[in-house]
């Protein structure tokens, strides 16, 4: 048995597992998902035969922690720039539903400079299962871990068999594995997760502190008040609420983030996101183009996360800060600090149950970028997006209180 799984098994034997949400030690569980912040060992790595490598982008097998009593893999693709001097930053990637271990998002990264592993948590590799439904079309391999059972569905489970834990424990594994690549930088090395994988994302930031930087794209905290079938599934399931619940995690995460999403995405709506973003202490950007789509190309092709994490890796800090908002009598103004040239401004606001937009004034200077524009009537909330060369820049989503004709 390796360290890690030697670890959990220490822990497991002297904690309390959750056979039911009336039985739970709660306090107990939550160190439990603690303690996989300790997977600090890189995981023994297997060749992943029948996957063919593409440049320098490898398909791999590593070791997971035990599913029901039984070793696990995790098949991943693991990606090194072309061309370096020197160590490089790297990045986790996760896809979100219906998705797999990506080598194209992998490349992306790659193409930016980064090394990149992109693992799939819910035990498939990428072949296709031919004319299989959406959402269950990637052959599952003979190690694999639990797979995702619609929202947090195995609640009932003993921890240490819920999907959640897997894939929380298979991101901190993916990070150690990253970090001990000899071409990588350890103390640069973030992560990246689409949809569920955002919300992996934003668990994950809290539990493992060793992320240089987190990106969750539209995947946040606070799933019981976002879209309906996150509410109905989650209203009475006390796991979420004391366990997995990202809010829970994200007061310990000091390290930046860039919080990307558009203003129509129907299961993470920005007041909800918002709470996730609020709850975390550390230097935050936001990005919420006005065009974006959820998917897994619509949340990797935008230059947004890229530009992020490029700034945090050399600098240490995001490329813009938002420093003030204010709205007097329906006048709206944001001043950020930036490092990038703002070349344009609009207020995106919603009225009409749509996000609709409209041309701000913009003033630059000395690093400062001022954006202001009269909110029109019957708003019901709204933000600026700032363009600097095709990457967005957003301020906070401001709700406003619409008032009710006296009768």
């Amino acid at each position: 048995m390796n360290l890690q799984l030697a670890l959990l098994a220490a822990i497991a034997a002297s904690l309390v597992h959750a056979e039911s949400s009336s039985s739970a030690n709660f306090a107990q569980l939550r160190e439990q998902v603690a303690a996989l912040g300790e997977l600090k060992s890189p995981p023994p790595v297997y060749d992943a035969v029948g996957f063919s490598s593409v440049g320098t982008i490898k398909p791999i097998f590593f070791e997971g922690l035990a599913y029901q009593g039984k070793p696990t893999r995790v098949f991943a693709w693991l990606g090194l720039p072309a061309k370096s001097s020197g160590k490089v930053p790297g990045v986790v990637l996760i896809h979100g539903g219906g998705g797999t271990a990506f080598k194209e998002w992998v490349q992306k990264w790659n193409e930016q400079g980064f090394a990149a592993i992109s693992i799939a948590v819910e035990g498939q590799t990428d072949e296709r299962i031919p004319e299989a439904p959406r959402g269950a079309q990637w052959k599952r391999h003979a190690t694999a871990g639990p797979a995702r059972n619609f929202i947090y569905g195995d609640s009932a489970a003993p921890l240490t068999d819920q999907w959640m834990y897997h894939a929380i424990a298979a991101t901190v594994l993916a990070n150690s594995l990253l970090r001990s690549l000899s071409e990588v930088d350890a103390a640069r090395v973030g992560v990246c997760g689409i949809s569920w994988g955002g919300v992996i994302t934003s668990t994950a930031v809290g539990i493992d502190t060793r992320f240089a930087f987190g990106i969750p794209i539209y995947g946040c905290g606070g799933l019981d008040r976002a879209a309906k079938n996150y509410v109905s599934a989650l209203r009475e399931n006390a796991i979420y609420h004391e366990v997995w619940e990202p809010l829970l995690r994200l007061p310990h995460a000091t390290m930046p983030l860039l919080w990307l999403t558009g203003p129509r995405d129907e299961h993470f709506p920005l007041d909800v996101q918002q709470a996730s973003y609020r709850a975390a202490p550390g230097l935050r950007q936001i990005s919420v183009p006005f065009d974006m789509k959820h998917g897994h190309q619509a949340g990797w092709l935008p230059p947004d996360s890229y530009a992020f994490a490029k700034a945090v890796v050399e600098t240490g800090r995001p490329w813009a800060r938002e420093l003030t908002q204010k709205n007097q009598e329906g006048l709206a103004q944001v001043e950020f600090s930036v490092t990038r040239t703002v070349r344009s401004a609009v207020l995106i606001f919603k009225s009409d149950a749509d996000w609709k937009q409209i041309p701000a004034q913009l003033k630059t200077n000395s690093g400062r970028a001022v954006a202001s524009a009269a909110v029109p009537v019957g708003t019901s909330a709204y933000y600026f997006n700032l363009d600097a060369d095709g990457v967005t820049l957003s301020s906070e989503f401001q709700a406003v209180a619409l008032s009710t004709p006296s009768r």
